[in-house]
């Protein structure tokens, strides 16, 4: 048994000394035993809830992990925080909580460990917000950390094939178009989600899990197991023995997450045609660490990684497939193979990630994982753009798009906000060349920075996803297909080039060259800047959207509400 010294620990502020017996006195009466008290104490954070299939299974999770810190004797404290679910939010004012809430998560985790003096953190998540929101609260802290992902849905099936939640976004478009009857709308969706789990694609929910193995903060194929599968209880009691060897060893999330790691982190998203939201979740980390690592950076790392993992929605595998061929340690392998991989930093357990990748006997797969050496595309699975139209830069996901279709030039439509073109596609007052232009929906401007989930589905489902583009400074699910291009900034509420744009203008976008412009010259953007009247009013004068759009920074560094590692005067632990 370890016998932890707590001179050092945040916890001795409520448990130790005479002064402290008032606080002992409220864990007495919780059914603690004196032995338990005067243990370190570890936050089991969860973000449970009944939203969404994505949290319902982190609550069971939860308490495995709970018996993993009890084995290595520390004393768990469980509480949970809020998620909003994309998948509910989605194509409606409501999606104006998401990304927002990611620093809720944030904030209300720390608030939390702090106020009660948590020595480590064991944090659960399951929807596309929670899991950056989590490990954020972990590096900002900086407390030994151990994330654990609720795992994903198990495949819906539909006529002998897998069906995802994807397939009933995309068929609204079908029905739309008449090409599906309501009864058979009503078929899918009955069948598309048969269990407790995040989205089975490679959609945010799922690349941000295999980020967690990636940056270290998780255990080794944690991220794999759907979530119905008891096998996940036995990688949370892992987890729960995790953080406290970490605790013993005094090893800290940013001694965990460097910028090493959050290459690594960057490349596992790329070769596996991950989501988009990855270029505003690995910033927003590394800037609770002080580390500058922009959308840019991410892009580069972007731009020289082969695509090799054939997933959804650009490929045809979900992450029960990935994880029944080995999951994410076998793809770490293969860019370990091709001296893609920075083999030093330290994972969940303690060891290197070159340490835990000697123990992987399997290989790749040839239909999941590719070998790295006969990749599906010899660059990433998605692209940054930059260019007199976007100067801070723009986002764009091209796996399983070929060459010809990453290189489009059309007039420009405009649109004040998603409603505008999502009526637009329904009515079909749009023409095949268009460049569709949502603006107004940054994470400012929105306020929230809204995914276009429920367009985008709308127009592939109308078998146009390949005859037009879009471009907006919001955000895409990371379920979208087609040419795509988000995050452009500076978005339209600071004034950008996106603010500027009118119907009619050339737009050239390259995802070969990573162009992204208008043809007008500086003079005639400089001109309508002139005219320019100002950020468009929203409905949200007040409230949490309120306070998120007056705080909300670039989009390229991660849209953050706060100034991050950088000006902090103190580390939690060491107060």
């Amino acid at each position: 048994m370890t016998k932890f010294d707590k001179a050092k620990l945040p916890s001795r502020y409520v448990t130790e000394g005479p002064a402290r017996a008032p606080h002992r006195s409220y864990y007495y009466a919780m059914g603690m035993s004196e032995a338990e008290i005067h243990q370190p104490l570890v936050g089991v954070a969860t973000c449970w809830n009944e939203a969404a299939p994505c949290n319902i299974a982190l609550n069971r999770q939860a308490q495995a992990a709970k018996m993993g810190v009890k084995e290595a004797h520390g004393t768990p404290r469980e509480f949970t925080t809020i998620t909003v679910t994309d998948g509910i939010a989605m194509g409606h004012e409501g999606m104006r909580s998401s990304l927002a809430s990611r620093e809720a998560i944030a904030d209300t985790v720390e608030l939390t460990m702090r106020g009660h003096c948590y020595d480590a953190l064991v944090g659960l998540a399951g929807c596309d917000k929670s899991l950056p929101g989590m490990m954020m609260a972990m590096v900002r802290l900086n407390v030994p950390s151990v994330f654990l992902y609720g795992g994903s849905i198990l495949p819906g099936r539909l006529d002998g094939k897998d069906v995802t939640v994807q397939d009933v976004f995309e068929a609204v478009g079908q029905h739309q178009a008449g090409n599906l009857t309501t009864c058979e709308l009503e078929k899918l969706e009955a069948v598309a989600c048969p269990s407790a789990g995040a989205c089975g694609g490679q959609f945010t929910a799922n690349t941000m899990a295999c980020v967690s193995e990636a940056i270290g903060l998780a255990l080794m194929n944690s991220a794999g197991a759907p979530a119905p599968y008891e096998s996940r209880d036995q990688y949370a009691e892992a987890s729960g023995r995790a953080v406290m060897n970490l605790l013993e060893k005094n090893i800290r999330a940013r001694d965990v997450v460097t910028l090493k790691s959050l290459e690594n982190a960057a490349r596992v998203v790329a070769c596996t045609g991950g989501s988009t939201n990855a270029g505003l979740h690995l910033p927003a980390i590394a800037h609770e660490a002080g580390i500058d690592f922009f959308l840019e950076d991410v892009c580069e790392i972007f731009r020289d990684t082969p695509y090799f993992v054939d997933l959804k929605p650009g490929g045809a595998y979900v992450a029960k497939d990935l994880y029944e061929v080995g999951g994410v340690p076998v793809v770490m392998k293969e860019l370990r193979k091709a001296g893609l991989l920075h083999e030093d930093c330290i994972t969940a357990d303690g060891t290197t990630i070159g340490e835990a990748l000697d123990k992987i006997t399997r290989e790749a797969d040839g239909k999941v994982i590719y070998p790295i050496s006969a990749p599906i595309s010899k660059t990433g699975g998605v692209v940054g753009l930059k260019g007199n139209l976007a100067p801070a830069g723009a986002i764009v996901k091209v796996a399983g798009m070929t060459e010809e279709q990453q290189v489009f030039t059309g007039p420009a439509r405009v649109f004040e906000c998603e409603e505008d073109a999502f009526e637009a596609v329904k009515a079909r007052s749009y023409k095949e060349g268009d460049v569709l232009v949502i603006r107004n929906e940054g994470p400012a401007g929105g306020p929230g920075m809204r995914e276009m989930l429920a367009t985008t589905a709308a127009l592939s489902g109308q078998g146009m996803g390949k005859k037009v583009a879009l471009i907006t400074d919001g955000r895409f699910s990371g379920a979208t297909r087609g040419f795509c291009v988000g995050h452009v900034g500076p978005e339209a509420a600071h004034g950008g080039p996106i603010a500027l744009l009118k119907d009619g203008d050339m737009i050239t976008l390259n995802a070969l060259t990573g162009e992204l412009s208008v043809a007008l010259s500086d003079e005639d953007l400089a001109a309508r800047k002139a005219d320019w009247t100002g950020p468009r009013e929203t409905l949200y004068a007040s409230g949490a959207l309120w306070k998120y759009s007056q705080l909300v920074g670039e989009t390229y560094k991660g849209a953050v509400t706060h100034p991050g590692a950088k000006a902090e005067r103190h580390v939690y632990m060491d107060l």
